[in-house]
């Protein structure tokens, strides 16, 4: 959607302002807390430029947000290489999305092998899911939780949501490619392929959509949440309330949810007189 054509979805009335309340960087946050990489979660805890750290190794010198290309680079591997992207794709996406950097092959094999070598919670996360997989489709005999949390339940429907929902893989069928086994399932979409990095991005995604549900009906408690995209809630209040809304606001979309003890959440909250100024 264009800033323009956004800047008309939500305008407030006189007397009101837009309040857009947008979560920091959730689904990297989510992927190392379900994973246990500890490390990395404690770099969130502490608000650290988890971005500026990995791009740091990548170049083997410190960069900063004063780097921008550099910190472009860390950006998208923690935000891409969690679900298992290779060296090709992450070529692509550097090349492909603005300011847009060029590295050969080579380059971003290695970048991927030190992401992995960096990160093995998240690795053996892949493994696990992959694992799941294969009890999903032999037919779990006894339910057992994936991840380092108890937060998500595999049993012979799928696998269970903190929200009562279910992450369904119908018709799952199996093939062995190279020695190893092939997953797909049928959807509206027609047959997906699946694989441990596509798993964890299905239940991390589905996770911070958890997080996020239960943020807005908190917030919905005191002001009328108009409008959600993607991980941000948009609400419009009364602009002589704007100190105190902005503060409730802010304090909701930073809390963890009772099931997720220790994910360390954050949020980036804007004021405006429309959704597209926020």
């Amino acid at each position: 959607m264009s800033k323009r054509r956004r800047s008309r979805t939500v305008v407030a009335p006189d007397g009101f302002v837009v309040i857009n309340s947008d979560s920091s960087q959730i689904e990297a946050r989510v992927l190392a807390w379900l994973a246990g990489q500890e490390d990395l979660v404690k770099a969130f805890a502490e608000k650290q430029d988890v971005y500026s750290l990995f791009a740091s190794e990548v170049y083997g010198k410190k960069v900063t947000k004063e780097n921008p290309v550099e910190r472009f680079v860390g950006k998208t591997c923690i935000l891409g290489l969690g679900y298992g992207t290779g060296a090709s794709k992450l070529q692509h996406t550097l090349k492909t999305t603005p300011p847009g950097v060029e590295l050969d092959e080579d380059e971003c094999k290695r970048i991927v092998d030190l992401y992995r070598q960096t990160n093995d919670g998240i690795v053996g996360l892949w493994r696990e899911s992959e694992d799941a997989l294969e009890s999903i489709f032999a037919g779990v005999k006894k339910p057992y939780h994936l991840g380092q949390h108890r937060c998500l339940t595999v049993d012979s429907e799928g696998i269970l949501l903190p929200s009562g929902c279910y992450i369904r893989y119908p018709n799952l069928t199996v093939e062995i490619q190279n020695n190893k086994p092939q997953y797909s399932y049928k959807s509206r979409r027609g047959e997906i392929t699946l694989w441990g990095g596509a798993v964890v991005e299905n239940v991390v995604q589905a996770l911070a959509r958890c997080i996020v549900g239960e943020q807005m009906l908190k917030i919905q408690e005191r002001y009328s949440v108009v409008l959600t995209v993607h991980d941000a809630a948009v609400c419009v209040v009364p602009e002589d309330e704007l100190e105190q809304a902005v503060s409730y606001v802010t304090e909701c979309m930073s809390a963890a949810p009772s099931w997720a003890t220790g994910l360390p959440i954050a949020c980036e909250t804007k004021v405006a007189r429309s959704y597209g100024e926020c």
